[in-house]
């Protein structure tokens, strides 16, 4: 029965973690991107853009998660018809880890060598070009290595999502470990979440690792 409802409470949290990273990962990457090169300088200099790209994403990063959940309730609703279970935590840790994996990947794309762009200009390269060919693979071990740490964040974030209707491990933690005085059950999810953590970093590191090739 335990079981059940552990392997049950872990599919939930990969599932809430799965398809929010995805997101955010489709989402953050041209937003780090066009943080890049619509700066100062960059190749699709736009200042104004620039500045209000910026903040957007100042503003929700800014907001501590639990806040943020319980603000987008209206928001979630309209989305998934929902403010309770999986689906629901989905929307509020999507807009938590795209702006939060954007900045990341943005570091990781201002340390590309900017002689490479020069030099890539001055062969005649078309400006998607330069992103494409250049930018994203110079830039990508530091990629890896930040999605690795938003998955590793999500997970956090999910538990807590789960304390208060989500699901998942955090739910089961909360409901069955804390509410019920239930140690053995608290300690077992925590394994888990420990192990599924040491996984996915050990995993996001080798493949970093094997994409770093200066």
């Amino acid at each position: 029965m335990w079981i059940d409802r552990l392997l049950e409470g872990l599919l939930d949290t990969l599932l809430m973690v799965g398809v929010s990273s995805l997101i955010a990962l489709l989402v953050g990457v041209p937003m780090a991107v066009l943080l890049v090169t619509s700066d100062k300088g960059g190749i699709f200099e736009a200042r104004l853009l620039n500045r209000v790209l910026g903040a957007f994403v100042n503003l929700f990063r800014s907001i501590p998660f639990l806040i943020l959940m319980v603000a987008l309730i209206p928001f979630t609703r309209l989305v998934v018809g929902t403010t309770y279970g999986v689906w629901a935590a989905v929307v509020p840790l999507t807009i938590a880890a795209t702006p939060f994996f954007a900045r990341i990947a943005e570091v990781s794309l201002r340390e590309v060598d900017h002689g490479l762009v020069e030099a890539a200009q001055a062969m005649g390269c078309r400006r998607w070009h330069i992103v494409w060919h250049v930018l994203l693979p110079e830039a990508l071990p530091g990629i890896v290595g930040g999605f690795t740490i938003t998955l590793v964040t999500l997970i956090n974030s999910s538990a807590m999502a789960g304390a208060i209707g989500a699901g998942g491990l955090g739910d089961i933690a909360y409901r069955y470990g804390y509410q019920r005085f239930d140690s053995q059950i608290m300690l077992t999810v925590i394994a888990m979440l420990v192990a599924l953590v040491a996984l996915i970093q050990l995993g996001g590191d080798r493949l970093a690792k094997g994409l770093n090739k200066r």
